[in-house]
C-alpha cells in the first residue's frame, strides 16, 4: 500500500474536471436561451430587417415552440454539453496549469516562505488568453457542429443525398430562423441532424478543415474569458482583502467568495467581457452557421437574388472583418450588437451560475479524488 498522503487539493486536472461541470450544469439551466440567442446572432442583415421586432428572444423562443415545440428549444443539446464540457474542461485545464506554473515561478525568485504577490491584470488576461486559445484549438469542431444543429437546415440551401445542389425551386412562405421546412424537394433525403450526421455533412461540403469554421475569431474572443477571470479575480481579491481587513483575519490564499458575491461579481464580470467582444462573437456565429456565406453567395448573383442560390463550390468562406464591414454599411453600429442583449442573459446567467457552482463542484471533485485514491490503496 503506498505511502502517499491523500490529496489536500486540486491538481490542474481536477480543477477542470469541477469547471466543466460547473459549466455544463449552468449552461444546461440556460439552454434555451442559448438557442435562441444563436439564431438571432446567425440572421443575416436582411433577415434581420424583415424579422424587425421579432428577433427578440422572447418572440423568438415563442416561435420555435409554435413551429418545433419543446424539442426545438433543445435542439443540438448533446452536441452543446459536449462542447461546453470539452471546452470548460480543455480551458480550466489550461488556465490552473498556466497559472499555477507561472505563480510556482514567481514564488522561486523570493525568498523561501514569502507570498506570492497578486497577480496583475495585464498577467491574468494573458494567461487567460493562452489557455483559452489552446482550448479553442481543441475544442472548436464540437463547438461548428453544435451551431449547427441550434440552428437547423437553411431553407436557402436545397441539397440532395449526395451533398450537391438540387435544382432551384421556390423556398417556404416562412422560416426567416433558418428552421427545418417541411416542404423538401421531392427527390431529397431526409436530412440527418444527428451530431455525427451534421459533421458528415460538413465534412462533405468543406473537407475536414471545415470543421475548424471560425478558428481565427475564435482565438481573437479567447479575450473575452481573459477578461472575464481577470476581472474576476481582482474583484475576488478586493472583496477578501476588505473581509480580511474587517475581521482583522490573518487570511488565505484559499479564502472564498460566498455564492452569491461570487453570482454578482460573475454576472458583472462576464457583461464587461460581453460587451467588448460581442462583434467577433456575433461574427464568429455567422461564419460556423454559413450564413454570412449565403448572404454573400446573394449579393453576388444580383440583379435577381434567390434565397435559395448557394453553390456547393464555394469553398472561399468570408472573413470576420468583412462580415463586420457588411453589417456596418447596412445597419451601421447598432447592427454590430444585433442580438447583444439575448447574448449577455444567456452568457451573464451561465457565467454567473458556474462561479456561483464552480467552489461546491471542487469540493465534489477533492472528494472523487480522494475516494480515487483510497480505492486504489485498497487494491495496491
Amino acid at each position: 500500500m503506498s505511502s502517499a498522503k491523500p490529496p489536500q487539493q486540486l491538481t490542474p486536472l481536477g480543477y477542470a474536471l469541477a469547471g466543466a461541470l460547473g459549466g455544463c450544469f449552468s449552461n444546461a439551466v440556460v439552454y434555451p436561451l442559448d438557442v435562441a440567442k444563436t439564431r438571432i446572432q446567425a440572421a443575416t442583415a436582411d433577415a434581420s430587417s424583415r424579422g424587425g421586432k421579432d428577433a427578440g428572444m422572447l418572440r423568438v423562443i415563442l416561435r420555435i415552440l409554435k413551429k418545433e415545440g419543446i424539442a426545438g428549444l433543445y435542439r443540438g443539446f448533446t452536441a452543446t454539453m459536449l462542447n461546453t464540457f470539452s471546452m470548460q474542461y480543455a480551458y480550466f485545464f489550461f488556465y490552473s496549469f498556466v497559472r499555477t506554473s507561472y505563480i510556482r515561478r514567481l514564488k522561486s525568485r523570493l525568498p523561501p516562505g514569502t507570498k506570492a504577490p497578486p497577480l496583475s491584470t495585464a498577467a491574468e488576461l494573458i494567461l487567460g488568453a493562452v489557455a483559452g486559445a489552446l482550448a479553442q484549438i481543441f475544442t472548436i469542431p464540437v463547438a461548428v457542429i453544435a451551431t449547427r444543429q441550434q440552428i437547423g437546415r437553411s431553407p436557402d440551401r436545397p441539397r440532395n443525398g449526395n451533398g450537391s445542389c438540387t435544382p432551384a425551386s421556390p423556398p417556404p412562405e416562412k422560416g426567416t430562423d433558418g428552421d427545418i421546412e417541411k416542404a423538401a424537394l421531392p427527390k431529397e433525403k431526409e436530412y440527418d441532424d444527428s451530431f455525427l450526421g451534421v459533421a458528415r455533412e460538413i465534412v462533405d461540403e468543406e473537407g475536414v478543415t471545415g470543421l475548424w469554421l471560425g478558428l481565427k475569431p475564435g482565438l481573437v474572443l479567447t479575450v473575452n474569458p481573459a477578461i472575464t477571470y481577470g476581472v474576476y479575480e481582482r474583484v475576488k481579491s478586493a472583496f477578501i482583502v476588505a473581509q480580511e481587513t474587517a475581521t482583522g483575519g490573518g487570511g488565505s490564499e484559499n479564502a472564498k467568495l460566498s455564492p452569491w458575491v461570487s453570482f454578482v461579481v460573475g454576472a458583472l464580470s462576464k457583461t464587461l467581457a460581453t460587451v467588448v467582444t460581442y462583434p467577433y462573437i456575433m461574427a464568429k456565429v455567422r461564419i460556423q452557421a454559413r450564413s454570412a456565406d449565403a448572404e454573400e453567395a446573394v449579393e453576388e448573383h444580383a440583379p435577381a437574388p434567390k434565397p435559395h442560390a448557394y453553390h456547393h463550390a464555394h469553398t472561399r468562406h468570408v472573413g470576420a472583418l468583412t462580415i463586420l464591414a457588411r453589417v456596418w454599411r447596412k445597419k451601421g453600429f447598432v447592427g454590430w450588437y444585433q442580438g447583444m442583449s439575448a447574448q449577455i442573459t444567456k452568457a451573464v446567467l451561465s457565467q454567473a451560475l458556474l462561479f456561483m457552482s464552480k467552489d461546491q463542484f471542487e469540493h465534489w471533485a477533492l472528494a472523487i479524488m480522494v475516494l480515487l485514491y483510497k480505492l486504489r490503496g485498497a487494491s495496491a
